[in-house]
């Protein structure tokens, strides 16, 4: 049985805002409805939680036409006293976000 097919309730090891981070990361121009779809959020709770990153640092946008285009500045420490030391390269890294981000530009062949 699949476990993703049947969520459980309850506590988790990532926040929403790590799971939002790790969304952009994947696809620097991803729209807010398809990080809200991804990390089953609504559109206004992503769009508060892209608001704390970018206010906090970890993440800023350009505009591109009509598109965000977003950057992640990946030297940042983490937030918490608990995780002094690593970085968010090194928390994305545990997502591999390298290799899912070039799998999904290249229409999930890898």
């Amino acid at each position: 049985m699949d476990d993703a097919a049947h969520p459980r309730t309850g506590w988790t090891f990532l926040t929403n805002h790590a799971r939002v981070l790790a969304a952009i990361a994947r696809n620097p121009s991803i729209r807010v409805r398809d990080i809200a779809g991804r990390c089953l959020l609504t559109e206004r709770a992503v769009q508060k939680i892209i608001a704390d990153l970018e206010s906090d640092g970890y993440l800023s946008h350009t505009r591109a036409g009509r598109t965000n285009v977003y950057a992640i500045p990946t030297d940042t420490s983490l937030r918490h006293p608990a995780d002094a030391g690593p970085t968010v390269a090194a928390l994305l890294s545990l997502f591999d976000v390298d290799n899912a981000a070039r799998a999904e530009q290249d229409g999930g062949t890898r």
